[in-house]
């Protein structure tokens, strides 16, 4: 499955990541085991069980080696995003195509989970119920033909009163310590910084897309002005996010009402300039129906 060639890439990038060892069972040859074991039909239980477990080192190098907490996965799955990006999907994707980073989050439910760390009821949109565990924050590239996963992190509740369970006491300098600080983060922040992290890697996009959970001007202007990156998103119908347009400032709803639709069987109702943030950064937003519901429309950012 893995060529040598493959092979020395992923246990240099592992090297950076604080994945070495002095001695002993390589940890490429861990690695390799465990990838492959996804795709086995059974656990490393019953592979020992049943006799069919060909590797040359013991159950306890695994666990110690999942164990690891010096060893910094968010790291890892970004610079090998980036090796398979640049040197793979680039190579096949052509110059004039639109290549962009997505950002989305999503349910990773711990319902069963009783003591585990920073535990958090979260609301699930698709049940529409309140469940324990954590908002999955995730960043992928996409060509608009292929979608590789760049990095994820898991955030918790900002809210001493809305955990379940507390964290234990780390050193802040450590791992450990950041990713536990992090999870307490607003996932607007922390979606800049993972944008941050996969351009530092050596990833590059021309756009930026998300919902409009993370649709706001702060947000939008500081993937402009920080990152260089423009945004297409969609608009968050509330009345407290207001836009610079015409002589003045608006929400979305009321800048609709004064425009002029189109009408017929028109692919959008109005296009319209307007001014994003106290930088006035120029933009349009443009207004479709919505599929789901005939009488409702979305609104479409563009900066």
């Amino acid at each position: 499955m893995f060529s040598n060639h493959n092979l020395k890439i992923i246990g240099q990038l592992l090297f950076k990541c604080n994945a070495g060892k002095a001695k002993g069972i390589s940890v490429i040859e861990v690695f390799r085991y465990l990838f492959c074991l996804i795709f086995s039909e059974r656990i490393m239980y019953m592979q020992r069980k049943t006799g069919i477990f060909d590797g040359s080192f013991c159950k306890n190098t695994v666990y110690r080696f999942l164990n690891n907490a010096k060893i910094n996965w968010f790291r890892f799955t970004t610079l090998l995003s980036s090796r398979i990006i640049n040197d793979f999907m680039k190579l096949l994707t052509d110059k004039s195509r639109k290549d962009v980073f997505i950002i989305d989050d999503s349910l990773f439910d711990r319902s069963r989970s009783r003591k585990t760390e920073l535990l958090t009821k979260v609301f699930d949109h698709y049940s529409m119920k309140f469940k324990s565990g954590y908002h999955m924050l995730t960043l992928g590239w996409s060509d608009g033909n292929s979608f590789v996963p760049v990095n994820h992190c898991l955030l918790s509740s900002a809210d001493d009163k809305n955990l379940l369970c507390k964290a234990t006491n780390f050193d802040d300098r450590s791992l450990a310590g950041k990713r536990r600080k992090q999870s307490r983060r607003k996932a607007t922040e922390v979606m800049i910084d993972l944008v941050k992290t996969a351009q530092l890697s050596g990833m590059s996009a021309k756009y930026v897309l998300f919902d409009s959970w993370f649709s706001s001007p702060k947000t939008i202007t500081a993937l402009k002005t920080d990152c260089g990156l423009d945004t297409i998103a969609v608009v968050k119908k509330s009345s407290k996010i207001q836009y610079g347009y015409q002589d003045g400032r608006y929400n979305i709803k009321e800048i609709y009402r004064q425009c002029k639709k189109r009408r017929g069987r028109s692919r959008y109702l109005l296009s319209v300039d307007i001014t994003v943030g106290d930088e006035a950064i120029p933009a349009k937003i443009v207004c479709v129906r919505n599929i789901s519901r005939k009488k409702d429309w979305l609104a479409i950012i563009c900066i």
